[in-house]
This record gives C-alpha cells, structure tokens and sequence, in this order.
C-alpha cells in the first residue's frame, strides 16, 4: 500500500490497523468485524496477503499490526486525507 495512494480501500485498511491497534483482538474478533464475502471490499483479506497483519499462534489467537503495519500507519498522516495523523 503507498502511502500517497487515494484508493477508498486504503482508507479502510488504515481504519483496520487503527482498530487491531487499538487494543488486542482475538482472530475470531477480527474476522467477525472485517471479513467480507464482498470481492471488490477485501480489506482483511488483503491486509493479510500484504503481511500488514500478524496472528499469535497460540489458542487466544490475538491479532497484531505488523511491522510492516507499523510502518503504513506510521505513514498515515500523508495516507488519509482529512484524517488522523496520530
């Protein structure tokens, strides 16, 4: 994801890392809130393929940001346009 890009989806991809940011959240969690049946709207999916997104391996499963999340949010001042920068 670039961090100049103006695509609607990068907007919900930051909007996804903000919220695992947020606080811990089990898979199960977060697949309830962002999975989509929706081709043209996989934000989770995506998130994942693009490894902006880690899993514990253990039984609670909690989901994290990424390094390389990391470094897209760190970015997100100049990725989100009107919105927040930190």
């Amino acid at each position: 994801m670039q961090a100049t890009s103006r695509n609607p989806a990068d907007a919900l991809t930051l909007q996804l890392l903000e919220w695992i940011d947020e606080r811990p959240h089990t898979y199960a969690e977060a697949l309830d809130t962002w999975r989509t049946s929706c081709p043209r709207l996989s934000i989770w999916e995506d998130a994942c393929i693009e490894g902006l997104i880690d899993c514990d391996a253990g039984g609670g499963k909690i989901v994290r940001v990424s390094a390389k999340g990391r470094a897209v949010l760190g970015s997100r001042g100049s990725a989100a346009p009107g919105g927040r920068s930190g």
